[in-house]
């Protein structure tokens, strides 16, 4: 007698809304009404998208604390036929969120995944950003720790994409301040409660932002930010950030020190400015020989 062959359930990766539960497909809400199981990052947060919609489907918890321990059993769930929908808090999973290991344990069993997309905060702020976001760059998280966000910003410094960051609000005056002193007082756009009842966008210069926020009470939840990539030398008139370097060495001021102050003028990176600050120290004192 041939063997049967096993049913093989299906994985659906199934975007929910970031603060306003209007915010989601008409795909999305049949398939959490007809899958037989949502891996939830938080289920008290889902059960509320889910009794809004009339929504009955069983929940089981996937945070980032048990994602690794749950995923064996789910895999083998849907090893057996299973549907599964993974859902986080809000938005996109994978983005930030939970989901990489349970993707990853499906397609390793030979498991369909399925995007079902929708709502992102990342997306939704760089629509409206005003910023050049052709082309952009996710970093997500930046390290809590002051050193290790340094060291990061630094390395994405020339990188003339616009950058797109996930901050908490508690720590959101010293990623501005150390954005500011690394990047360049570049222009920027912060986001939070978006398509909430409260949504929030600031607008202006990394050193606008963080003033008006040292004003203001301190900020809670997390806030997405989108900063302007670093300008290519050619977009800054090289007449004038030659004169600005020569009047600034001749000042008696080092290349580092030079760097640092024309970085935030000119909003680009110090590595950019050193470079070109060498060239032209190395000029002026062939001319002085």
């Amino acid at each position: 007698m041939a063997d049967v062959p096993r049913p093989t359930g299906v994985l659906y990766v199934v975007a929910t809304p970031i603060g306003n539960l209007e915010d989601v497909t008409l795909r999305a809400l049949r398939v959490l009404a007809e899958v037989d199981l949502i891996a939830a990052e938080d289920t008290r947060r889902t059960s509320i998208l889910l009794r809004h919609h009339g929504i009955s489907t069983r929940q089981v918890s996937y945070y980032d604390a048990i994602e690794r321990r749950r995923t064996p059993e789910l895999v083998e769930r849907m090893r057996a036929g299973a549907r599964v929908a993974l859902v986080t808090d809000a938005g996109t999973p994978g983005i930030a969120d939970p989901g990489y290991h349970l993707v990853r344990g499906a397609i390793e069993a030979g498991i369909p995944v399925v995007p079902v997309p929708g709502a992102s905060a990342v997306t939704a702020l760089v629509s409206v950003a005003g910023l050049p976001v052709d082309r952009f760059a996710f970093e997500g998280f930046l390290p809590a720790r002051a050193a290790a966000r340094t060291a990061r910003l630094r390395a994405l410094a020339s990188e003339q994409r616009a950058l797109v960051f996930l901050e908490a609000g508690r720590r959101l005056s010293g990623f501005l301040k150390d954005a500011e002193a690394v990047l360049g007082d570049r222009e920027a756009v912060m986001g939070r409660e978006l398509t909430k009842v409260h949504e929030e966008q600031r607008r202006g210069r990394l050193s606008a932002l963080r003033a008006r926020l040292d004003a203001a009470d301190p900020v809670r939840g997390e806030v997405t930010i989108v900063v302007a990539g670093a300008p290519s030398a050619e977009a800054v008139a090289s007449d004038t950030l030659d004169d600005a370097i020569r009047e600034a060495l001749a000042s008696g001021g080092s290349v580092r020190e030079v760097s640092a102050a024309l970085a935030a003028r000119f909003g680009l990176s110090r590595r950019e400015i050193y470079r070109r600050a060498l060239v032209l120290r190395s000029s002026l004192a062939d001319q002085l020989r």
